[in-house]
């Protein structure tokens, strides 16, 4: 099987079992307006549904604007296509920790859950919203097999979106738990790159 089917297959099985793990989770007390969140999970949308289906390198040259967003920029060597696939494999395995750390505090939309508290352990302690960090890494583990135009644009758009989602979550807790309690961990934790950045 080739690389980036293997990447494929990985993400086919985190989806599904992401679904299914939906249903562990508390009752939901409070939540951001629906329209607030919906735009920038479009965003986010836009730019897996490019990367994961029309960002492949095009199979036979051509011109106009198709050929340059799917011409290949490079083509890795088969060794670090297969790092690639590690690179995917642990982005998504870092989501699965976090939301074990979870547990029923996990939402699939921004939300205060019943018994909802500041979490600062595990992939919490890394950064402040490891989920969408381990989505990323898988991302760009893609993009980077992909090598194309397509596929970049197609990972730029998913982070912004998932940045913007991320800030908007931060400022629910922060108006919901307290601004002390989640500054404080702000303060001490990086937001989404590990040992990177610091602070809000």
């Amino acid at each position: 099987m080739a690389p980036l089917t293997v990447i494929y297959r990985i993400w086919d099985v985190w989806i599904l079992s992401w679904i299914v793990a939906g249903i562990w989770s508390a009752r939901t007390i409070a939540r951001p307006l629906a329209l607030s969140q919906a735009w920038r999970d479009a965003i986010a949308f836009a730019g897996a549904l490019i990367l994961f289906n029309f960002s492949a390198p095009a199979g036979a040259p051509g011109g106009g604007v198709r050929a340059t967003l799917l011409a290949p920029l490079w083509l890795p060597p088969a060794p670090l296509a297969w790092a690639f696939v590690g690179l995917t494999a642990a982005g998504l395995g870092f989501c699965w920790w976090a939301r074990l750390r979870l547990g029923p505090l996990w939402s699939g939309v921004t939300a205060l859950k019943a018994g909802q508290t500041v979490v600062d352990t595990g992939p919490y302690a890394l950064v402040r919203h490891p989920i969408y960090t381990g989505m990323l890494t898988g991302l760009a583990a893609m993009a980077l097999l992909k090598g194309t135009l397509a596929a970049l644009i197609g990972l730029a758009l998913a982070a912004a979106g998932l940045w913007l989602r991320a800030r908007l979550e931060e400022r629910f807790l922060r108006a919901e738990l307290g601004a002390d309690a989640y500054d404080a961990y702000s303060r001490r934790t990086p937001m989404l790159v590990p040992f990177v950045t610091r602070g809000r």
